[in-house]
């Protein structure tokens, strides 16, 4: 598929993201058409180029190439008169502008949503912060994990005896990413109606409240606490070989179905399982039961029985057995390319639009490699655009 068939053809986003909540957003814009344009500073650029530990020199960071497919990267210091006079050019031209900089930053720059919208009306100010454009922890630096902290993510466990741990995962930073994408988007529609732009802003504290809606309602509206993960008839199980979730819930007599895949025939009809309240006070001896038993045989062998009673399980697997499962191949969800110096093999987009497939029609780009070929757009001469 050309790039101008692309939903976002003709959306031109100048990018002064790093790391990850910002790159994510843009990734996406890009994927779906947007030229986006990945303004790095001189001479490491993008955080994330050089955070893979012991990453041989001269190669791209995997975690770099995980969110930066499609932009073009130009370096620029913004110190210098001569280079923000570009970025302003750039700007009157752009339809939207994203940033995750701390509160303050842009405006120190010279960069701040007044400026710009006086430079260019139509113009999409999008910003990604930690914690909020104003208010007691606006100043305060942003990260996935603090996020977890302050919100409550990192206090909820499935079980209280289990000691406070970090997600593994940057659960913050994915989740305030792709809400940025839904806020540009949102803009975007309103600027065609309007003809105006906006200032569009996310925080990874906000959407970690908004992650846990049903538990915020159940709290602010019952003062109960509300936690999926801890229900009495849901666990991680260990095998022979492995382990197996298993969720007992959305069936009518989810512990009598579970007996007979465990055999254990008739455990429903113990008094201290006998309903939901009981199941939940006796947790632990019930959870004890199903250890033992499904300690005696193999994943394989509980997951037929538990799927021949139609109970919600699954295998606990590591990422690279996730990575190689043939549905992940199926959904489309590898995407190959080559740089100038190695392959580059990503995750794709879980967003999938039968008209308008995802590629990598440009690779993760070397810093600054496309930095005279946008200048040369902007009508510098070729050897200004080389300088």
């Amino acid at each position: 598929m050309s790039t101008h068939e692309l939903p976002l053809a003709g959306i031109k986003i100048v990018d002064f993201t790093q790391v990850m909540m910002g790159p994510v957003a843009t990734q996406m814009l890009a994927d779906f058409g947007a030229d986006v344009i990945k303004v790095e500073r001189p001479p490491t650029g993008d955080l994330s180029r050089t955070s893979f530990p012991n990453d041989p020199a001269g190669l791209t960071g995997p975690v770099f190439c995980s969110l930066n497919r499609n932009k073009r990267s130009i370096v620029l210091d913004l110190r210098q008169e001569r280079d923000k006079k570009a970025v302003f050019k750039l700007l009157e031209q752009a339809d939207v502008v994203v940033n995750n900089f701390r509160a303050g930053v842009m405006e120190r720059m010279g960069f701040g949503y007044e400026e710009l919208a006086r430079l260019n009306p139509r113009l999409i100010y999008a910003v990604g912060t930690g914690f909020g454009l104003t208010g007691p922890y606006s100043h305060k630096g942003g990260q996935d994990i603090l996020a977890q902290a302050m919100t409550g993510v990192m206090h909820r466990r499935s079980d209280d005896s289990l000691p406070l741990s970090i997600y593994s995962t940057t659960f913050a930073d994915y989740s305030a990413g792709m809400h940025l994408v839904q806020g540009v988007l949102l803009a975007l529609l309103q600027r065609a109606k309007t003809g105006k732009g906006q200032r569009v802003s996310v925080s990874l504290y906000d959407s970690m409240l908004a992650a846990q809606t049903q538990e915020s309602a159940a709290q602010m509206m019952r003062g109960r606490e509300v936690n999926w993960g801890a229900m009495p008839l849901s666990g991680v199980f260990e095998t022979t070989d492995g382990a197996v979730v298993l969720v007992g819930a959305f069936k009518s007599h989810p512990l009598r179905d579970i007996g007979v895949a465990l055999g254990l025939e008739g455990i429903e009809n113990d008094p201290r399982f006998a309903d939901h309240a009981a199941q939940v006070k006796h947790k632990k001896e019930l959870h004890t039961i199903f250890r033992k038993r499904f300690a005696e045989n193999s994943t394989g062998h509980w997951l037929g029985k538990l799927e021949e009673q139609d109970l919600l399980c699954a295998p606990v697997r590591t990422l690279a057995e996730a990575l190689a499962d043939k549905q992940t191949a199926v959904n489309g969800m590898i995407l190959e390319t080559r740089n100038s110096i190695e392959t580059v093999r990503v995750v794709g987009s879980p967003v999938h639009l039968d008209d308008a497939p995802v590629t990598i029609r440009i690779p993760p780009a070397q810093l600054g490699q496309h930095t005279a070929e946008v200048m040369t757009e902007l009508g510098l001469s070729e050897p200004e655009a080389a300088a």
